[in-house]
């Protein structure tokens, strides 16, 4: 089969194109044909060696998480799935080896995968499970975002930020979301409060809210969290996935959860979650989508194309 891999830690430049031996399956494991794989700013980090320290790592590697797909041969244990069943997953294992989302077949464990909403693409689709998954457990389990609730999402425009106010607003909440000026008006499509980045951004948020909002998701970092604080009501929840271990604040994690993933896919399918695609790459240009993630200012996701 065709896939990309990587042989080395390193950047976009490690990337190689290779042919591999179609993956093996286990009795609860599903050998699914990729159609589409996004790619996430995680799948650099990993790349790159920054948790050499807690991931084992067996070279080569075939980056990415997220796909969407179609079962080319369900497991003797997997009744969930048949043959021909379109599905997405979020196939990130305990260690890095040659089974990521970046070829043309991938062996799932069935428990990290879902079936596809039926009113989004595969490309649309691919890019739902770790951002989704990521937006519904902030909002849902950590912030309990609900009616009658004022949500500030900052970097609403970004990955995360975008399915966590769609997330929210489907929830009943009011969201004001922090965006670069050129996504204000997609703000407003999916139903919420813009408010521009910088000096004085907790200034306008109050004006919008203010008693002060309820809860804060922060997917930006970099001191956003802090320059905002004030931005908040006395005792606010306050979440980041991206400020990981500051003071008051809870960090939130993407942890694989079938149903939490069929639930965003719900959301998908009732027509009240949207995935934006910045740009699409085929497979033998990955570095080059790899880069594009890197260099930033794509508005929307980045999804490789497979077959």
């Amino acid at each position: 089969m065709k896939a990309v891999v990587y042989r080395r830690y390193g950047g976009p430049e490690v990337l190689e194109r290779t042919e591999l031996p179609e993956p093996k399956t286990h009795v609860d494991s599903v050998l699914v044909r990729v159609k589409a794989a996004a790619l996430n700013p995680a799948d650099l980090a990993l790349q790159a060696g920054a948790l050499d320290r807690a991931v084992e790592t067996y070279f080569p590697v075939i980056p990415g998480w997220d796909i969407a797909g179609v079962v080319e041969r369900p497991g003797l244990a997997t009744p969930e799935f048949s043959a021909g069943d379109e599905v997405i997953g979020y196939v990130r294992g305990d260690v890095q080896r040659a089974h990521g989302g970046l070829a043309e077949l991938v062996a799932a464990d069935v428990r990290t995968l879902v079936r596809k909403p039926g009113t989004m693409s595969f490309t649309q689709a691919s890019g739902l499970p770790l951002a989704g998954l990521t937006a519904y457990q902030a909002v849902v389990h950590t912030l309990g975002a609900e009616q009658g609730q004022t949500l500030l999402v900052l970097g609403a425009g970004g990955g995360v930020g975008s399915l966590a106010v769609q997330i929210a607003r489907s929830r009943g909440a009011r969201v004001i979301g922090t965006v670069s000026p050129r996504d204000h008006d997609y703000l407003r499509t999916l139903g919420a409060e813009p408010v521009g980045y910088g000096h004085g951004a907790a200034e306008h948020v109050r004006e919008l809210a203010p008693d002060g909002v309820d809860a804060v998701l922060d997917t930006v970092g970099g001191g956003l969290l802090t320059a905002t604080a004030h931005a908040a009501a006395p005792g606010a929840r306050v979440a980041s996935i991206a400020d990981i271990g500051a003071p008051g604040v809870t960090p939130v994690f993407c942890r694989m959860d079938r149903a939490d993933l069929t639930a965003v896919v719900e959301l998908a399918e009732a027509g009240k979650l949207h995935i934006r695609i910045g740009a699409t790459y085929p497979l033998e240009h990955a570095a080059e989508a790899q880069r594009a993630l890197a260099a930033g200012g794509t508005p929307g996701k980045i999804v490789i194309t497979i077959g």
